[in-house]
């Protein structure tokens, strides 16, 4: 996906204008990139918009100007009236529209088309960068379910700088890397820590790295890159680490478990700050007996 941003906004006499908008500037390759469309109408009619697919289009050149081929359509209908003095914002995801395989950096524009008025917005274009990353670690693994050969897909954790900090990503692929499932980021990474990662038989990827000076995030991953568990914890007697049992089951020993507002799933209301210990206690079993037994345990943050 990419991620779209625009200063002011184009403005015709009929004075309806059209904005992109982006909230970050830069992109790991693959990337969900959701552009946000912005229209403002103060032409003093109502505008009909949405009735097919050719009422908004989009265009992404390189640098140096090449026009980016596009892959697909961005799916937009989805008929809305906009009065006057009126603001509509419609979000679209383009990386899978366009190829951006390639690092670079790149400009995006939006096209409003009013078929009422045989006329054209286009908004001013806004640079924004792809990144290609740092692969840390990768395994290729089976899905458990399903009859026959299994599907072979691969978790690969890669590093990216974002305007100077450090993030830490999760790419899900097929095994041959052809076919990318889901890129998502996990969080901020300390650049002189290595993350932990291990697959459990339920082909869950647990995954230990380290945020800060004394903090750490445990995050457990599905096959379709959802995050089913995410918890914080603090180095305290001892440093967390990742461990496992003989039956297979993967937790973290070491360091105090911090309840936060970012966990998943969500803690009580009164919860965040709490810190527990959590040496030697597993901190995650098998996920998927979990998730069929209790409702509010392991749901997939989308």
């Amino acid at each position: 996906m990419v991620v779209l941003s625009l200063g002011a906004a184009f403005s015709t006499p009929a004075q309806v204008s059209v904005e992109v908008v982006v909230e970050q500037a830069q992109f790991l390759r693959d990337e969900p990139l959701p552009v946000k469309v912005r229209i403002t109408n103060r032409s003093g009619r109502t505008l009909q918009l949405g009735r097919d697919n050719d009422w908004l289009a989009f265009a992404i050149e390189s640098q140096g100007g090449a026009v980016v081929s596009k892959l697909a359509d961005p799916q937009v209908v989805g008929p809305f009236a906009l009065e006057s003095a009126q603001v509509a914002t419609r979000l679209v995801d383009l990386m899978p529209c366009f190829d951006l395989s390639q690092p670079g950096r790149y400009t995006v524009a939006a096209t409003v088309r009013i078929r009422e008025w045989n006329d054209e917005l286009t908004s001013k274009p806004k640079p924004f960068e792809v990144v290609r990353g740092s692969r840390l670690w990768e395994q290729a693994f089976g899905l458990p379910a399903g009859a026959g050969p299994p599907e072979v897909r691969k978790y690969i954790l890669q590093q990216a700088n974002y305007r100077k900090d450090l993030k830490l990503y999760l790419r899900v692929t097929d095994a041959n890397e052809h076919k990318v499932f889901r890129v998502f980021p996990l969080g901020p990474l300390v650049s002189f820590s290595q993350p932990e990662a291990q697959l459990d038989k339920a082909g869950l990827l647990h995954t230990l790295f380290q945020t800060g000076a004394r903090s750490f995030l445990f995050c457990v991953l599905n096959p379709e890159g959802q995050v089913v568990l995410r918890q914080t914890y603090d180095y305290a007697a001892t440093r967390p680490a990742l461990r496992s049992t003989e039956e297979g089951r993967i937790f973290v020993a070491g360091g105090a478990r911090r309840v936060t507002a970012g966990d998943v799933p969500s803690p009580p209301k009164d919860g965040a700050g709490v810190a527990t210990n959590s040496t030697n206690r597993p901190a995650f079993t098998n996920q998927t007996s979990e998730v069929r037994k209790n409702d509010n345990v392991g749901r997939p943050e989308k």
